[in-house]
């Protein structure tokens, strides 16, 4: 519908430019808005004010002429100039009994958007280190880059989804000690364990992998081991030291090949784990981007190499900095460390780098809030690489706070102390997980309430929605058990007079536009505010009316409304990637 008002006011336009009433000598983006209303009509337009400066008109004149070469339409009957040149229009039910209509043709192609055009988006999310589970923080990640992919498809952009596999670096070194020593525990050793460590049950497991496969040929005694290691922080060392000296002492104990072979262990049983998890919980990647390859490819390199052609960077004690400070990042960054290794934040500039360089239109990067410190030397350095830092859009989500009762639940991978996403998805079940997580702005914190996700109440949005279509299904069981007849050709659809009807109808021609809106703000919780809305009023419709009539053209027209509901909880849910039960 809102297409429709705008290519009336394009006709309005051009109509009183053909006529010289007005010489606009600019063009300007007015927008066609919902009031908030309805005494104000269904639409409100801004143009009149947008042009009354080029137009050099007084706004509310400039308006009064274009309301004047409206072209008519069945959809509109009545268009109101109000306070400063707001132009109101009030549509007629015809309008939306078009919408029934339009979603009955459409079914589950019924809500896409051209405003993608096709173009191509990389969204890459979750992407956690592989040094454990993910947990319930990571969840929201998950699902929130997940529905927000569908989202962007949904509204006709060329989605690629990613997954940056970190397997590179100091994290995976520790993974893998971590791994060895409790081996050597099962091969009967003592091991004073690390401090630094990663402790979880998760970490015994692969140990009891790795013992299985190679019984005592990876072993070492406990002396040998710690012969030569500074003492760890119980002893009032330096835990950092001491895990980097069990690293470097493990590597040359167990030599290259064997020591590559336990590191690949580690990673590739929790990277398998963590795809499983994914896989149940609905969410699938085009890639999995591995980090080492950045390195094995020479990209690393050769971006570092390009900003050092181009100027941007300079050695100070040993080590190479790029100068980020020039280009709005708060200090500048190490590159390459002193003794020779490229830094994280090298990898991340040559992970960028390879992204950019395949062509596509844009790129977005779904990152847990701790790494907000991290948007503007990235930007710095797509900057001094030659490209657009506005082909980048860095989406901030907080982690989830679990509570169970009053017991806020810990997280902590390091300490084995958490909450898997795995155990959350078999307490509460995907569908109420995908739902609570992604039901509020991604940027905000969000607490979230066990009992209330397990309920089966309206308390429960999820559940509540779900129920909607549901009831809907019921509805025609019931048609088809009492051998009546559906046909939306049928339906006399000036029928549906109620105020109940009413506010379905104008919840239903709301769909579209809000797909478009969520899709420009990377919003998914515009969704799950719609279906709730949605819910409510067939809920209220339901209890207030009787759909299977014994009068064909009311049961009709009934019938076809509540299937464009169900239609449309169909199509938002998938988004969500929520089932849509015909059964509860």
């Amino acid at each position: 519908m809102k297409q429709h008002i705008y290519q009336l006011f394009t006709q309005a336009l051009v109509a009183i430019k053909n006529k010289n009433i007005v010489t606009m000598e600019a063009t300007v983006d007015y927008r066609v808005e919902r009031t908030k209303d309805a005494q104000y009509g269904d639409f409100a337009c801004n143009i009149a004010m947008l042009l009354a400066k080029s137009a050099r008109m007084a706004p509310r004149k400039l308006a009064e002429q274009i309301v004047t070469h409206l072209p008519p339409s069945e959809f509109i009957t009545k268009i109101e100039i109000a306070g400063p040149g707001f132009i109101n229009l009030f549509l007629s039910p015809q309008a939306y009994h078009t919408v029934i209509k339009d979603i009955l043709a459409k079914n589950d192609t019924y809500g896409i958007s051209q405003i993608g055009a096709g173009k191509s988006v990389i969204i890459e999310f979750v992407s956690a280190n592989p040094t454990g589970p993910l947990h319930v923080g990571h969840g929201r990640g998950a699902a929130y880059g997940s529905a927000l992919a569908n989202l962007l498809t949904v509204a006709s952009f060329n989605v690629f989804r990613e997954y940056y596999v970190n397997d590179a670096g100091r994290q995976m070194d520790i993974l893998a000690v971590s791994v060895w020593l409790r081996y050597l525990e099962l091969c009967g050793e003592t091991i004073p364990f690390p401090a630094n460590g990663y402790q979880g049950d998760y970490i015994w497991d692969i140990a009891a992998s790795l013992h299985r496969e190679h019984k005592d040929t990876l072993y070492y005694p406990t002396a040998q081991i710690y012969e030569q290691i500074p003492p760890d922080s119980d002893a009032g060392g330096d835990k950092e030291k001491h895990i980097d000296a069990l690293i470097q002492q493990a590597k040359k104990l167990l030599g290259e090949v064997a020591y590559r072979h336990v590191f690949r262990e580690g990673i590739d049983s929790i990277l398998n784990d963590i795809n499983q998890d994914l896989q149940q919980f609905g969410v699938e990647y085009d890639q999995w981007f591995r980090e080492s390859t950045l390195t094995t490819s020479q990209t690393v390199q050769t971006a570092i190499e390009q900003l050092t052609q181009a100027g941007h960077t300079y050695r100070q004690e040993g080590a190479l900095w790029f100068r980020s400070s020039q280009f709005g990042d708060e200090k500048d960054r190490v590159l390459i460390r002193e003794n020779g290794q490229f830094t994280y934040f090298a990898s991340d500039i040559a992970y960028h780098f390879n992204k950019l360089k395949r062509g596509s239109a844009h790129l977005i990067n779904i990152w847990g809030a701790d790494h907000h410190g991290y948007i503007e030397r990235v930007k710095a350095s797509i900057t001094a690489l030659g490209e657009n830092a506005e082909r980048l859009t860095i989406l901030l989500v907080q982690f989830a706070t679990l509570y169970r009762g009053q017991e806020r639940l810990q997280m902590s991978t390091r300490s084995g102390q958490f909450v898997t996403l795995r155990e959350l998805r078999e307490e509460v079940g995907c569908d109420a997980a995908r739902f609570f997580y992604t039901q509020r702005k991604s940027e905000q914190h969000l607490d979230f309430d066990l009992e209330l996700a397990k309920s089966q109440s309206i308390d429960n949005p999820v559940y509540y929605i779900q129920y909607a279509h549901a009831r809907i299904a019921s509805v025609f069981r019931q048609l088809s058990d009492r051998q009546l007849q559906w046909d939306v050709k049928q339906a006399d659809l000036t029928r549906l007079d109620t105020s109940h009807e009413y506010n379905l109808l104008v919840t239903l021609a709301r769909y579209s536009e809000t797909i478009e809106n969520a899709a420009h703000a990377y919003a998914p919780h515009q969704i799950t505010n719609y279906l709730q809305t949605l819910a409510q009023d067939f809920h209220t419709y339901y209890n207030a009316h009787t759909f299977l009539v014994e009068e064909e053209a009311l049961r009709h027209a009934r019938l076809s409304l509540i299937a464009a509901v169900q239609q449309v909880l169909r199509n938002g849910l998938k988004i969500l990637g929520i089932s849509a039960p015909e059964v509860m």
